[in-house]
């Protein structure tokens, strides 16, 4: 890479290797057909990126949130949960018998799950010793 265009770029991104992952990923997004905000002058792909990050053409933290977003495996999606009222919560609430919602105090401990659970699944076959 060239010394001039790094130099160029510590003092919008104070680390090295911050710099090597944005830039990197920048030239990733070039070579997939991302359009470049410099000219080219016959560049390659992780110079013209050093030099977008140079000159501000592209943000770091744009570049940053990006990388981020790119190596994540689930991204989590803050929805609003629907108010729901608890079970018993006031006289005459409308919840059937049906409801398969449950009240906070009938929660099983984990001990209960593990005995029902246990009893659910049958029992291994054991071999049976007859010559004894």
């Amino acid at each position: 890479m060239a010394r001039v265009t790094v130099e160029d770029c510590i003092d919008k991104v104070e680390n090295r290797f911050d710099l090597v992952l944005l830039a990197s990923h920048r030239a990733r997004m070039i070579s997939s057909g991302s359009a470049i905000t410099v000219e080219r002058d016959n560049d390659k792909n992780p110079v013209v990126a050093l030099r977008e990050i140079a000159d501000t053409t592209v943000s770091p933290e744009d570049l940053k949130e990006d990388l981020i977003h790119s190596l994540q495996k689930y991204v989590e999606v803050d929805e609003p949960e629907p108010d729901v009222p608890l079970v018993g919560a006031a006289p005459g609430a409308g919840v059937d018998s049906d409801d398969t919602e449950v009240a906070p105090t009938d929660r099983m401990t984990e001990e209960e799950l593990l005995k029902g659970l246990e009893g659910l699944t049958p029992p291994e076959e054991q071999p049976e010793d007859d010559a004894e």
